[in-house]
């Protein structure tokens, strides 16, 4: 395990630096506010504990971590605070977050941080944003920057990341007879096929959280790098891509992971109801055994082994689909931190120096078992199962092109990584016997061709 992570590790170091987009220059970054021109400094110029200890300030933070708002985030803050005494941090849980800070975003009174809701797009980072700092001298730091950068600019830095894979109950899984991780969709397949017999109903073999939304938005995730093995799959490969849903021979590309998903729910092996799941009480039925496997990213597991008695049982797989004889994991940001433009300077000063103690000084990653902001962290003992999976982060979209993904996206309405999330639709196709998955996949490739007529986009044959 300890060979394992440091050549992770050094993996990790290196596809990122590959892949990190240029995020802008000092030049650009360091302007004084309108309202009393006091600079505001980038990230990397703060030194902890050391410097601003003469602002005052109270800042509030919101996030969608409802569950830990008053206890784990609150301890976050009192720590600090011991560190600077003049500023006051508070924190306010959000429900239906991503709903509620669309709305709240545009009027600018919402607070002083909070995480960038996916509904922002790079090129909107700038209208709500403070800028955090420049590629060169982040690029060295972080983990994750190009996800909240825009022409050169970092306007936001990951809570941590994850890596794109299954949570699972190892002794559901264990008890079941199974003794090797799957490797294909259709291995995958049958094994959750195995724990509905041997479990005879009492273990749900694949929770959806169909009812929640939001968790279905996550098989999204896995249908670059987990299923193609090409970093530069969502940013450049797709959109210039003729059919990207269409199914290959190898069972791998989008289509794979989809095809998973329709499989289960058409097979019966997820709930009976998925329209009744609910998102906070299966992290204890999967905890004790009643729900066997979620698609989720690895952020998931530590709430799952906090969530009741049995938290050695959590696991963490790699999603099930092999390409070229070789395996391979997405990594990626969770929410990122960003500071709201139009506070007063000496919060946003306030607000820069608590993401700094945040990431670089509190317990945050540990707590959460998450991949570490900073590229020196340790990675989490959650990915024991992903020895021998490459471990990637993709690659920034070409230069010009910036946008091009979210563009043929919302263009042709097929919707990925969107709040509408299309896996949902896929869900109900195989639930309700509307359509079969190829008649799915057809409408999205006609829809994709469609759009990327529509905004000229060159298509490769």
């Amino acid at each position: 395990m300890r060979f394992y992570k440091k050549v992770l590790g050094a993996s990790l170091a290196f596809t990122m630096a590959v892949s990190m987009m240029a995020c802008g220059n000092n030049d650009n970054t360091d302007t004084p506010t309108q309202s009393n021109q006091k600079e505001v400094p980038t990230i990397d110029k703060i030194n902890v504990g050391e410097d601003y200890q003469d602002i005052n300030a109270e800042i509030k933070v919101l996030t969608n971590r409802t569950d830990i708002v008053d206890t784990v985030y609150k301890g976050y803050a009192e720590e600090f605070m011991k560190v600077y005494p003049n500023i006051k941090v508070t924190y306010e849980g959000v429900t239906d977050y991503e709903e509620s800070l669309r709305l709240r975003l545009t009027t600018g009174d919402w607070g002083d941080l909070c995480f960038i809701p996916t509904s922002v797009s790079k090129n909107e980072l700038s209208d709500y944003f403070t800028p955090m700092g420049s590629y060169s001298t982040l690029d060295p730091i972080y983990n994750f920057c190009t996800e909240k950068t825009y022409e050169g600019t970092v306007y936001g830095i990951a809570n941590g990341g994850t890596a794109s894979g299954v949570c699972y109950n190892k002794k559901v899984w264990k008890d079941a007879g199974i003794d090797t991780l799957p490797t294909t969709p259709d291995e995958f397949l049958e094994d959750l096929q195995k724990i509905k017999d041997a479990t005879k109903g009492k273990s749900v073999p694949l929770y959806t959280n169909f009812a929640d939304g939001w968790p279905m938005g996550a098989w999204d995730a896995y249908i670059g790098i987990a299923a193609t093995g090409d970093a530069d799959f969502m940013n450049n490969t797709i959109v210039h891509m003729k059919d990207p849903f269409a199914k290959r021979e190898d069972m791998s590309g989008p289509y794979a992971v989809y095809y998973v998903l329709y499989e289960a729910v058409s097979r019966g092996l997820v709930e009976e109801d998925p329209a009744s799941t609910d998102w906070e009480s299966s992290k204890r039925l999967i905890n004790n055994g009643e729900i066997a496997t979620m698609v989720l990213g690895s952020w998931a597991v530590e709430q799952f082994k906090e969530a009741g008695d049995h938290p050695d049982d959590i696991g963490y797989m790699p999603f099930p689909v092999t390409v070229d004889g070789k395996r391979y994991a997405g990594s990626g940001g969770n929410y990122a931190f960003g500071i709201n433009k139009k506070a007063s300077a000496d919060n946003q000063i306030a607000a820069m120096v608590y993401t700094k103690w945040l990431i670089e000084e509190s317990t945050i990653y540990q707590d959460e078992g998450s991949i570490p902001a900073l590229k020196s962290g340790e990675l989490p003992d959650a990915l024991a199962d992903f020895e021998g999976v490459e471990l990637l982060s993709d690659n920034p979209a070409a230069e010009g092109e910036e946008t091009l993904f979210n563009d043929v996206n919302n263009e042709s309405e097929v919707g990925i990584n969107n709040d509408d999330y299309p896996d949902c639709a896929i869900l109900e196709a195989a639930l309700y016997k509307q359509k079969t998955l190829d008649e799915v996949m057809e409408e999205w490739n006609k829809k994709w061709s469609s759009a990327q007529e529509s905004l000229g986009v060159e298509v490769n044959k």
